[in-house]
C-alpha cells in the first residue's frame, strides 16, 4: 500500500532533517520546503553522501513569507509538518524582534492559506516554550509548565509572541476546516545538524564550539549562568512528531521537554567535562540571558502520546560535541 505524502517545511534544519531522514525511512513519500536561510541541502544526505530524497522533484527553494510562489506544492499533500520560522540565538532574537515578528507571522498565516482548501488527513504544527509569559519564569524555583498555563499571553520575546499566534491561527483553521491539527509546544532543542557560528547558534552548540577553539577563542558564558531551560534532545522530538500523525491530532497543545530545568552553568560544565580540557569558566553578566527558569511538565505528552524524553543530557552534549567537532575539521 503506498505511503501518505508528507510535506515538512523548514525540512532542511536541524529539526526538519532529522524528521525527514525518519520519515523517509518509514516510508512515507517526503517533500520539503526551505529558503536555506539556515537550513542546508548537505542535512538531507544519508551518511554515504547521497541525498534522502530526490531534491530535483521533491525539494522546493522558496521563501513562505512570499505568498504566491509555493502555494501550488502542497496539492495533493497528506500530512504536514509545519516547522518553519525565523529564529536563532538570544542576541539576534533580541536585535531583530520587529522583523523576526513580522517574518514568523507570515509564514505561519501564509503556509495555514495554502492549506485551507487540502483535503489533509493531519496538520501539525510545532510551537515554543518561549510563548509562555515571562512572569512566570523569573524565579529559579518556578514550578513546571503546562499547556493551559500560556494564557493570560505574555512571552518575553517577539519570538514567543509570533509563535503563539501560529499556534492560536492553526487551531482556528482547524476548527473551520474540520483538518485535524495538532499543536506540539517545544521546549530548547538541541542536536545535530545545527548552526554553531557566533551570530546565529543557540547556547550548546555555541558553547561547544568555545569549547573546541579555546584557548584561540574565549570560553566565555553569557549571563549569570543561573538561567535555566529543559533541554529536549532532536531525536526524542523527532519521536513526538512521528507519533503525533497517529495519537496527537485533535489533541489540543502538547509540549515536549523534559521537567528538568538545568542551568547554563550545568550546561557549560558539562562542555568542558566532554572536551576533557582544564577550563575557567567565566560569565558575562552584561549579555542577556532571557527568562530565568523554565520546565515542562510533561504529563500530557506520556498520557497522549505515550513519549517520554529518553536521552539523557550528557549522552545528547557528546554526541553534538562529536558532530561539531568533525563538522569543524571538515571546513
Amino acid at each position: 500500500m503506498q505511503k501518505d505524502k508528507v510535506m515538512v517545511t523548514g525540512g532542511a534544519g536541524m529539526i526538519g532533517s532529522n524528521l525527514v531522514k525518519r520519515l523517509v525511512d518509514l516510508g512515507y513519500d517526503v517533500f520539503v520546503i526551505d529558503n536555506l536561510w539556515r537550513g542546508k541541502l548537505r542535512n538531507l544526505q544519508s551518511n554515504d553522501g547521497a541525498p534522502v530524497i530526490d531534491l530535483a522533484t521533491r525539494f522546493f527553494k522558496k521563501d513562505l513569507a512570499r505568498p504566491g510562489t509555493f502555494e501550488t506544492f502542497f496539492e495533493g499533500i497528506d500530512i504536514v509538518f509545519h516547522l518553519a520560522d525565523v529564529v536563532a540565538g538570544i542576541d539576534y532574537v533580541f536585535n531583530n524582534q520587529g522583523t523576526l515578528f513580522r517574518e514568523n507571522l507570515l509564514i505561519n498565516s501564509n503556509v495555514v492559506s495554502a492549506v485551507r482548501g487540502q483535503a489533509l488527513k493531519g496538520f501539525i504544527y510545532v510551537g515554543t516554550a518561549c510563548s509562555y509569559p515571562a512572569s512566570m519564569q523569573q524565579s529559579h524555583n518556578a514550578p513546571l509548565l503546562r499547556e493551559e498555563d500560556a494564557y493570560p499571553a505574555w512571552p518575553e520575546s517577539a519570538y514567543g509572541w509570533s509563535k503563539l499566534m501560529g499556534e492560536y491561527e492553526t487551531a482556528l483553521m482547524g476548527d473551520e476546516t474540520g483538518i485535524p491539527v495538532s499543536i506540539l509546544r517545544l521546549h530548547n532543542v538541541y542536536g545535530a545538524p545545527c548552526d554553531y557560528d557566533p551570530i546565529r547558534s543557540q547556547v550548546i552548540p555555541s558553547l561547544i564550539r568555545k569549547v573546541i577553539q579555546y584557548p584561540e577563542e574565549s570560553f566565555v558564558v553569557w549571563g549569570s549562568g543561573q538561567q535555566g531551560r529543559a533541554f529536549v534532545h532532536v531525536d526524542d522530538v523527532v519521536d513526538a512528531l512521528v507519533v503525533a500523525m497517529d495519537k496527537g491530532l485533535g489533541k489540543g497543545v502538547i509540549q515536549i521537554g523534559t521537567n528538568v530545568c538545568t542551568s547554563i552553568r550545568e550546561i557549560a560544565n558539562l562542555v568542558v567535562q566532554v572536551s576533557g580540557k582544564k577550563i575557567d569558566i567565566k560569565f558575562d553578566p552584561s549579555k542577556p540571558e532571557g527568562d530565568h527558569a523554565r520546565a515542562a511538565d510533561c504529563s500530557k505528552a506520556l498520557k497522549q502520546l505515550g513519549w517520554r524524553p529518553k536521552v539523557s543530557l550528557l549522552n545528547g552534549i557528546e554526541q553534538l560535541y562529536s558532530w561539531v567537532q568533525s563538522d569543524m575539521q571538515a571546513g
